[in-house]
């Protein structure tokens, strides 16, 4: 559990540092982080599956890397693209990201189905709460 954690804080450190100021992308990344294990200490408890929390966890963040991963490589392209003067750029940059955003969507959904039984329309609905809470809330943190 804590490698893919290690490996998550690398790859995001990389990724908001190419976006944004690298001490405040570091910043958010570790709340994204705690966010992370808050939120899904918080289902765990009130769902009472408390055993399942490294499993979960793990599975989440193995996810979460993957996504990374590919965010890093977008990032990549992204340079490659402007270093090329190419067109449309931003709006393949943006066609990229939201396809990043609804693939992860639909993994944690998947997971979060897959260890509570939900049924698709609670796995989904958790998934995107999960991404929001997660993403959103240090989003909106580091804007204050």
């Amino acid at each position: 559990m804590w490698k893919t954690v290690a490996f998550y804080l690398i790859s995001g450190i990389i990724v908001e540092g190419l976006i944004s100021d690298p001490a405040d992308g570091t910043l958010e990344v570790f709340l994204r982080t705690i966010m992370a294990f808050s939120t899904i200490a918080t289902l765990l408890f009130v769902i009472k599956k408390w055993e399942n929390f490294y499993q979960l966890f793990t599975a989440i963040f193995v996810c979460e890397n993957f996504i990374m991963t590919l965010a890093i490589a977008t990032e990549a392209l992204d340079f490659f693209m402007v270093m090329n003067h190419v067109e449309y750029r931003e709006e393949i940059s943006i066609t990229v990201a939201v396809f990043l955003v609804g693939w992860y969507i639909a993994i944690v959904s998947y997971i979060l189905r897959q260890v509570f039984e939900f049924k698709m329309s609670g796995s989904v609905i958790s998934a995107f709460s999960y991404f929001v809470l997660t993403y959103g809330i240090p989003m909106l943190f580091m804007d204050i």
